[in-house]
């Protein structure tokens, strides 16, 4: 923290670096906006001098004096200090190098991730997340959406798999949910016509990769009236557009810690079928999955595709096999084998899966039942369509897969504070 009062200054910061020249003493003080050099010389403040061996790396003080340009100094002036107090001292040797010139593994920064994130690089990337989520909370409500926080525990799984979180609910069984689809829906039952959420699902998936999470923020939409998962898509573009818009405004120093430049998406963004991916991937030795879906490897050759042919970072992934889609993804009209879904893949990764809904009861009943699943366990959600709901579809984003992109990250937990993972359950 700094404030300039009345022509002096004051910082309470963390002591970075103490450096004893002799007669001169330089301490680097770091705050969370930045950095700022304290000068003491023992012969304009002996007293102050004398502190200086107390003072160790990590220790939090606070400093008031007065400001001096100073062209080699940090931010281009120096503190010179009328009075320092030592608030607390930091107990030596700190477990973890907190510059960013000295690596250390992704491991012990999450051990220790109260240090770590006094790392600049890190302390810069949870700044960016900071404010995709307001872009996002923004964007939405500038377009008419409403803001929705839907339970968490629930008492059917979502997707109607295996890959779920059991929780003792007093007498009973319940799950943590893999996500708020079903609540989402209800409200475009209930006549809310647009709504969003950011907040927390989990998957119970022994995934070991730099991508997965068994926990993580989801950033979900819904949207009533919509003739075509066109308009869904058309929604995903303009939302990065005014994150990428909001970050290059807000976080220009934190890109540049990241070595980061970032250029607006040029909208639309490319479109690609899953019958053109195949073609697409066969020449470069990759083909779909045996249930048609796409692999990983895939994602990222189509990634490097589309950016070599198109300048494009961004592009969705349309006509996913019914095989593979949810049971409450509609069926395209002319085609029932391939449905209204698409992802939309963001330097090689998927970051947002979204479809379009169905919406006819009697269909949907149809669907749940050719996928194997019993609809008496679904009366609840199926119980929305039988009074009336528009055509609707909706999306569900990754925040820490939009993050880990942007800032080029190499595992998802990089911009995840506290990561959920098969194998971390702390801190």
């Amino acid at each position: 923290m700094i404030k300039n009062e009345n022509g002096s200054i004051k910082v309470i910061g963390w002591a970075e670096n103490v450096r004893n020249l002799g007669g001169l003493a330089f301490i680097t003080v770091r705050d969370i906006n930045g950095k700022y050099q304290v000068t003491v010389s023992k012969k304009s403040n002996e007293k102050l001098f004398e502190m200086i061996p107390e003072i160790k790396a990590e220790s939090v003080i606070e400093v008031n004096g007065t400001r001096k340009d100073n062209a080699k100094a940090i931010n281009g002036y120096e503190i010179i200090p009328d009075s320092l107090e030592l608030i607390t001292v930091a107990e030596q040797p700190v477990p973890l190098n907190l510059s960013d010139k000295v690596e250390s593994s992704l491991d012990k920064d999450l051990d220790f991730r109260f240090l770590s994130l006094r790392k600049p690089k890190v302390a810069a990337t949870f700044r960016v997340q900071s404010t995709v989520s307001g872009a996002i909370t923004k964007f939405f409500e500038e377009n008419n959406f409403y803001q929705i926080h839907s339970s968490k525990i629930i008492s059917q799984a979502t997707e109607g798999g295996a890959n779920v979180f059991q929780v003792l609910y007093f007498d009973k069984t319940a799950f943590l949910a893999q996500s708020p689809q079903f609540y989402k829906q209800m409200m475009m039952a209930a006549g809310f016509e647009r709504v969003f959420e950011i907040g927390p699902v989990f998957r119970a998936e022994p995934h070991h990769t730099s991508r997965h999470l068994t926990e993580y923020t989801s950033v979900d939409m819904e949207m009533s009236f919509i003739n075509s998962y066109e308009e869904i898509m058309s929604v995903m573009e303009q939302l990065m557009l005014a994150i990428y818009k909001e970050v290059k405004s807000k976080n220009a120093k934190d890109l540049e810690v990241h070595g980061v430049k970032l250029e607006d998406p040029v909208i639309p963004f490319p479109r690609i079928t899953m019958k053109e991916a195949a073609g697409i991937l066969e020449k470069y030795g990759n083909k779909l999955k045996e249930d048609g879906d796409i692999d990983p490897e895939g994602e990222r050759i189509l990634g490097k595709y589309v950016k070599e042919k198109y300048g494009s970072d961004f592009f969705f992934l349309t006509e996913f096999a019914w095989s593979i889609a949810q049971f409450y993804h509609m069926k395209k009209e002319n085609d029932k084998s391939v449905t209204n879904r698409a992802d939309l893949i963001y330097k090689g990764l998927e970051i947002t899966t979204l479809a379009q809904r169905e919406h006819r009861y009697s269909v949907l009943v149809s669907q749940l039942e050719e996928k194997g699943l019993d609809p008496e366990k679904f009366k609840f959600y199926t119980d929305f369509f039988r009074y009336g709901v528009p055509p609707h579809g909706g999306s569900g984003t990754g925040l820490e897969r939009i993050v880990k992109q942007m800032l080029n990250l190499e595992n998802v937990a990089e911009a995840t504070l506290l990561p959920r993972t098969p194998e971390r359950l702390t801190p």
